[in-house]
């Protein structure tokens, strides 16, 4: 078996994630402990408890959903005696870091303090702007990149056959979602979102967090990662931490991250993570491939 670890990104979280891992896994529970230790706040209450207002926030839920994917990982590893070899991971968006601390480009905590930063600069860009996003599905890339390109908004994620998300200034998506649907495009689906994120109104974070990046040192990954900007490798540190950065203004390449893994061999995915939603995604993309969801502790212990 030839296997692929993928983590999920911004929206997948909820409530409650990670509360069976935090109590039956001592390894998870001692990465939430050093979370709250690193960011200075209780991670774990907000995770567990709520409320889905305080968990929703982008400088929260980032931190959170990295936390949760790596306290997967290290409940897995201790429940079946680290006896895991990943041949590849990626992840979606935020997921994507989670990957790198995971194939170690960076320890946890390091990780930790790299996603705390970027979920405050990505909010502090959707504070100063106006953005939203949209969901089409059932329409051609080529399609909605020119519609894209009439409206001056941008496709922000190709996550499946058909289903592309838009981003961009609010007035823009909501005229070019107008247009769509007088054009015949029959499902397209407003976004309840903070902002516009994989866009150029992201832009003051990706500068900010690149100037972050630089005093960060970045190591070898011990098995292959695939980035989100081009859906395929990426091996050098550099071009690593290159890739982090552009991706906060990047579509996110989901599908074709899980079409180059499939054709670089994997057999099976494992979506560490809340909610199923990239098992979700590789079901709308081939119905044929293997995923298996981890989320709490009764999936990590079976």
């Amino acid at each position: 078996m030839s296997l692929a670890f993928i983590f999920a990104g911004q929206g997948a979280q909820r409530v409650g994630m990670g509360k069976s891992l935090h109590a039956g896994s001592p390894a998870a529970r001692a990465l939430y402990e050093e979370a709250k230790s690193i960011l200075g706040w209780d991670l774990a209450q907000v995770s567990f408890e709520g409320p889905e207002a305080a968990l929703t926030e982008t400088k929260v839920c980032q931190p959170a959903l990295y936390v949760h994917g790596m306290a997967v990982v290290a409940a897995l590893r201790e429940n079946r005696k680290g006896a895991l070899a990943p041949a590849m991971a990626f992840g979606l968006s935020l997921g994507e870091l989670t990957a790198c601390a995971a194939a170690g480009v960076f320890d946890f905590a390091t990780g930790l303090r790299i996603v705390a930063e970027r979920g405050r600069l990505m909010q502090e860009a959707c504070e100063r702007s106006t953005g939203t996003m949209a969901a089409i599905v059932g329409e051609e890339r080529d399609k909605v990149r020119a519609l894209c390109r009439e409206f001056e908004i941008e496709a922000a994620n190709f996550n499946a056959p058909g289903q592309i998300i838009v981003s961009g200034e609010k007035a823009r998506v909501e005229s070019a979602i107008e247009a769509a649907r007088a054009r015949g495009m029959k499902k397209v689906i407003p976004l309840n979102v903070a902002g516009a994120y994989h866009s150029r109104l992201m832009a003051p974070a990706r500068d900010a967090f690149s100037a972050f990046l630089s005093g960060i040192g970045f190591g070898a990954p011990r098995f292959a990662l695939l980035t989100n900007t081009t859906g395929g490798p990426v091996a050098e540190p550099a071009r690593i931490k290159e890739a982090l950065v552009n991706q906060i203004v990047s579509p996110v390449l989901w599908e074709d991250c899980m079409r180059t893994a499939a054709a670089a061999g994997a057999s099976e995915f494992w979506e560490l993570g809340p909610g199923g939603v990239l098992a979700g995604l590789a079901r709308r993309t081939d119905k044929a491939w293997t995923v298996k969801s981890y989320c709490e502790f009764p999936d990590v212990a079976g």
